[in-house]
């Protein structure tokens, strides 16, 4: 039977409808799938992401500069450690920086200056571009996107300068208020012919007045100090708290923050050997420096110098941690 012209023309219309609506309603899926390929990486997941940007606010010249987050770490490593390390040493900084940094945008919206992130050390980590050198460069080159992740999202990347022979756990080297990190171990080291003789073994006198202003930013006071003993040490015998004894009693203090309240730099670790009070001084005997958590930098140089690879050393101080690179 011949079909009418007309009703071919109805036909055909129905059928470029039905193509439109087929076509509009995929449509309405396809922008969604795009969104969701673009989306950025859920918070400190590990997942594949772009290189971030980021604005630093820099303390000394109180300005504000975007930089790519590579850039940033090369100014970072060159603060962190000290000029004329093995590549190798420098490259496993590099990935703790970049996974103390990768953590820290994560978990903060803004650094305190209104930036991604400072260079403020008390809020982030050291900063000196000036410092940067072409073994740095290559050393961040290197290991580009890699950060340390742990059940699938990126640690906290402490590191310090020496660990006295035996790294801390979070809780006895920062006080850490969380639970233990599970990635966190305490690990035992050989003799380091490297490190400098003043960071092995030291004694530190601490006047009256400075143990009395340490004591009242921490809210203590016990009149006249009498004595001054070791209270709970940690799993690597750091002192965990320490106890003050005076004319109007006596109090517990955290010996972390006992340290910051102090000047972390002049005393310069709580692997306490020998501390005590006498004639208004406090002599504290011990060794390393800084707070023992994570990867000690002056025994990476000698791992560096043993000839481990950056992701060896790496893996030395965090043997339960994985290596992972978020970007190309």
């Amino acid at each position: 039977m011949k079909v009418p012209r007309n009703r071919w023309y109805w036909i055909i219309g129905l059928f470029l409808i039905t193509l439109l609506v087929v076509g509009g309603c995929a449509s309405l899926f396809e922008p969604r799938q795009r969104d969701q390929d673009r989306a950025p990486m859920a918070q400190n997941q590990g997942e594949q992401r772009e290189e971030p940007t980021l604005t630093v606010y820099i303390v000394d010249t109180e300005e504000k500069k975007e930089m790519k987050l590579e850039e940033y770490l090369e100014g970072v490593v060159a603060g962190e450690m000290e000029a004329d390390w093995p590549e190798e040493a420098y490259a496993a900084q590099a990935i703790l920086a970049r996974s103390f940094t990768v953590n820290w945008l994560d978990a903060n919206k803004k650094s305190q200056y209104g930036t991604d992130i400072s260079t403020d050390v008390e809020e982030a980590q050291a900063y000196n571009p000036e410092a940067i050198t072409d073994t740095i460069k290559a050393a961040v080159e290197r290991t580009r996107g890699e950060v340390l992740t742990y059940n699938g999202k990126v640690i906290k990347g402490w590191f310090h300068s020496y660990s006295g022979g035996q790294t801390a756990s979070a809780k006895e080297g920062l006080n850490y208020q969380g639970e233990e990190p599970e990635y966190i171990t305490s690990i035992d080291l050989p003799e380091n012919e490297y490190v400098p003789e003043e960071l092995k073994s030291w004694t530190v006198e601490l006047e009256e007045d400075t143990v009395m202003q340490a004591l009242s930013k921490l809210g203590a006071d016990v009149g006249t100090i009498e004595e001054v003993k070791i209270g709970e040490t940690g799993p690597s015998n750091r002192a965990i708290t320490l106890n003050f004894v005076g004319s109007e009693g006596q109090t517990e203090v955290s010996a972390p923050e006992f340290r910051i309240a102090v000047d972390p730099k002049v005393l310069k670790s709580l692997l306490l050997t020998e501390v005590s009070w006498a004639d208004g001084t406090l002599t504290m005997s011990g060794s390393g420096f800084g707070h023992g958590v994570g990867l000690s930098q002056w025994d990476a140089y000698m791992l560096a110098k043993e000839g481990a690879s950056p992701e060896e050393i790496v893996r030395k101080f965090f043997p339960k941690a994985t290596i992972k690179r978020l970007w190309e």
